[in-house]
This record gives structure tokens, C-alpha cells and sequence, in this order.
């Protein structure tokens, strides 16, 4: 079951893309801005809309955190902004001044990658804001692009039908006709998929395109296998091309939106349509599934932005011991930060949060210098069995600071890990 629940109808142009954080709702459209909403009510924030870029805004999307949200101009520029207070942060000229079309955080949010008109693709460090690595594709604009969820690998799509895989040194991988008249969008799914063989990151990729089509991918990568795209299904449900495509959160649920005006979701286990949503009049652009709450929104070129709300009950939706988590991460309580830590295998550090009161809203405000100075959480990294003996000696000081530590846990320090995997792998003899 699914309903419409809300229009936006701000935009005197075209909608061209929509992007969720976890408590705002971002849209971009050609009448050259973009503008923000709070998930709470669907009101627009004080500081929106958000005016820099002097033509059509193409494409935008949130930092990780969700603090930082950049956009993409027919002007050669990709703006980052902060999304509390609509201030720029940074202004990165496409090096050939070419439309920027597609941008994309990693989802360590390290870097940001352009697209351009020109077939230029820029890798930014969204830390310095430089650039850091940059590459082309033979032919065509490139329109789309989407990260794996583990941040190993990324794709491109061209106007002329290439899915390119890059990875994380910009290197190509793989080049693959994915749609003979063209690609207009891609996604992964964030949730892993098991291929039949051990050791391999397995995702879905989805990506659709001017042939009508929307197809499916499984991609997988590790540093001693290498990568593999396989090529699984095509769904072909729209009567005119496919514009946008998006994965569900939990993975469960692939939404594409096309030129003959509707938005169909499908099962992504079975390939059945589950709903298909008739409300534009015009073509649907772009749409875009919530993190953890059961909405999705589609923009148009008749100009509105429309939510839709699912059943959680249909979606088998994740629950916490005491029932189902509020749709709305400001209005989790402690508990319901305790179910999603441990989500995240992060159990360990239930404690702390519960001992610091740690509900929704405080969640949405931590950073790096909050869980130092106030939850006491070190944020060094160090080799577990010397921190382990370091603690067995009852020391309860920071290594690093000697400060005290309110508590011993130990959180395993995965990106680094990856970083080191890949260090190694390239300096392999």
C-alpha cells in the first residue's frame, strides 16, 4: 500500500533532481536553484532557496552526515553547502568549464565526483575541496553515477549507453554497452547480495535508459579476486524511456520513473511491479527513496516534487524490541538509538549513549569533536592487541591525549582497514 501524502509545487521550472538526508528533503530544478525541507511537516527551511549557480541546477545530493549538500550546474560548477545554515562552503570549477550534469559523495565522504557534458569525470577531495584525481569516457555526456556502498568502487554512465567501473584511483575496470540508446541513471543497493562465491562484496547495481529498459547488474569486488560484473535482468514495465532510478533502503524495493509519466516499484527479489503511481503530468525526472523512513519522493517537469508513503507492514520494515522505530530519526528515543547501534553491529557502545541520554535529535548533532570531548569516545585508531594490553594494566587514559576514558570500549576502525587492504594490495610484489 502505498499513498500520496504531500506535493511540493515551489519550483518555476523543471524538477530535476531530489535527494533525502535523514531529516531533509533537497530538490534542484532549471529555474536555477534548489531548495530544502524539513522531513517533520514538508515546510521549507528559513535559509532555502539556495541561490549561486547561474543556470539549470541538474543534480544534487547529501554528505553521508547529511550536513554538507552539493549541487551541479549547466554553469561548470559544483557548489558544496552547508545545510543547517544555506551558506557555501566551496565553489569547484569543472576544470573544462563544461556542464556539470551528475555528483556523488562517498560514503566515507572523502571525495565527491563531477560528471560533465564533455565526458570529463572529476574525483574532489570534499575535505580541501581540490581536486584530486580526474579522468574522461571516449564518447558521450556523462549522466550518471552512483559509489558501491563499501566506497571500493564507482560507476558512470554515458548519453551513449556506457557503464564505466572506476576504481577508487580512478582507474577503469570495466566498460559495458549497458543501454544501446543511451543511460540516464544509476544506484547500487546498499544491501550486500550473496553471488555464490566466497569473498566477494556483492551488490546490485540498477541503471536505466533511453531504450526503455531498466536493468540489473550484481557487481563484486575484492582485492585478491578482483571484479566482476555479471548482467542479471531487465525490467521493462515503462512504454518510453527511463529518466531515474532508485534502490529502496533496506534493498527490497528498485522505483524508476519514466517519460510516459508514471513511476512503477518493483520487488526487487521477485521483478514484480508492487505499485505503479500515475500522479505527474508531465515526465518524472528523478525519485528517491528515504534512509530508514518509508517515503519517496518524484520530481517532474510538470514541476512538482510528490512524497509517497509505503505500508511498513508490506515492506517487512525493521523493528526494534519494543515495535516498529519512529519514521523520523529526530524523534527516535534513547531506545530506539540503542536498536539502530546495534543495527550497525555497534552494540558496544549502547552503553555510553544511554549513560549520555542519547536520543534522535542529539544523534543528528554529534560530531567527530562531540564524541571526543563529551561522550569520551578517543577517535584514535590503534593495533587492538596493544590497546587491549594497554587497558589490562587497568590504564584508563587516552594514549594519545592522557586523557581519561569514560569508557574501554573498542570499536573496530573499518576504513582504515580498507585502506590498508588496498595499500597492500597495490604494493603486492
Amino acid at each position: 500500500m502505498v499513498k500520496l501524502i504531500h506535493t511540493l509545487a515551489d519550483h518555476g521550472d523543471d524538477v530535476n533532481c531530489c535527494a533525502f538526508s535523514s531529516s531533509l528533503l533537497a530538490t534542484c530544478s532549471l529555474d536555477k536553484t534548489i531548495r530544502l525541507y524539513s522531513l517533520s511537516d514538508f515546510t521549507e527551511l528559513a535559509h532555502s532557496p539556495l541561490k549561486f549557480h547561474t543556470y539549470a541546477v541538474h543534480c544534487c545530493c547529501f554528505s553521508p552526515s547529511g550536513h554538507i549538500l552539493a549541487s551541479c550546474s549547466t554553469d561548470g560548477t559544483t557548489v558544496l553547502w552547508n545545510t543547517q545554515n544555506g551558506q557555501t562552503l566551496a565553489v569547484m570549477v569543472q576544470p573544462s568549464g563544461s556542464p556539470v550534469r551528475v555528483c556523488r559523495f562517498s560514503p566515507d565522504s572523502t571525495c565527491l565526483v563531477s560528471g560533465a557534458a564533455d565526458g570529463t569525470v572529476i574525483l574532489w577531495n570534499a575535505q580541501s575541496y581540490k581536486l584530486h584525481r580526474c579522468g574522461s569516457v571516449e564518447d558521450g555526456s556523462l549522466v550518471a553515477c552512483a559509489f558501491s556502498p563499501d566506497g571500493n568502487l564507482f560507476v558512470t554512465g554515458s548519453s551513449c549507453g556506457d557503464l564505466i567501473v572506476w576504481d577508487d584511483k580512478m582507474r577503469c575496470l570495466h566498460s559495458e554497452k549497458a543501454h544501446d540508446l543511451g543511460m540516464t541513471c544509476c544506484d547500487f543497493s546498499s544491501q550486500p547480495v550473496s553471488d555464490g562465491e566466497q569473498g566477494l562484496h556483492c551488490f546490485r547495481l540498477a541503471s536505466c535508459g533511453q531504450d526503455c529498459q531498466t536493468k540489473i547488474w550484481v557487481v563484486s569486488f575484492s582485492h585478491i579476486l578482483g571484479f566482476k560484473l555479471k548482467y542479471k535482468s531487465a525490467l521493462s514495465g515503462h512504454s518510453a524511456p527511463v529518466l531515474t532510478c532508485a534502490f529502496s533502503h533496506n534493498g527490497q524495493m528498485l522505483v524508476s520513473g519514466s517519460v510516459d509519466k508514471s513511476v512503477i516499484v518493483y520487488d526487487i527479489n521477485t521483478e514484480n511491479i508492487l505499485h505503479t503511481l500515475t500522479q505527474h503530468t508531465r515526465y518524472v525526472t528523478t525519485c528517491a527513496f528515504a534512509p530508514n523512513i518509508l517515503l519517496l519522493a518524484t520530481g517532474s517537469m510538470d514541476k512538482t516534487v510528490n512524497i509517497w508513503q509505503f505500508d511498513p507492514e508490506t515492506l517487512g520494515q525493521a523493528r526494534s524490541t519494543e515495535g516498529q522505530l519512529k519514521p523520523f530519526t529526530e524523534d527516535w528515543s534513547e531506545d530506539d538509538v540503542s536498536a539502530w547501534l546495534c543495527a550497525q553491529d555497534l552494540k558496544d557502545l549502547v552503553g555510553v549513549f544511554k549513560m549520555n541520554n542519547i536520543d534522535g535529535r542529539e544523534l543528528l548533532n554529534l560530531t567527530k569533536e562531540s564524541l571526543a570531548d563529551d561522550l569520551k569516545i578517543d577517535g584514535y585508531s590503534y593495533e587492538k592487541e596493544a590497546m587491549e594490553n594497554w587497558i589490562s594494566k587497568k590504564k584508563r587514559t587516552s594514549p594519545m591525549t592522557n586523557l581519561v576514558l569514560s569508557s574501554a570500549v573498542l570499536t573496530p576502525n573499518r576504513t582504515l582497514k580498507m585502506a590498508i587492504n588496498r595499500w597492500l594490495e597495490t604494493h603486492q610484489k
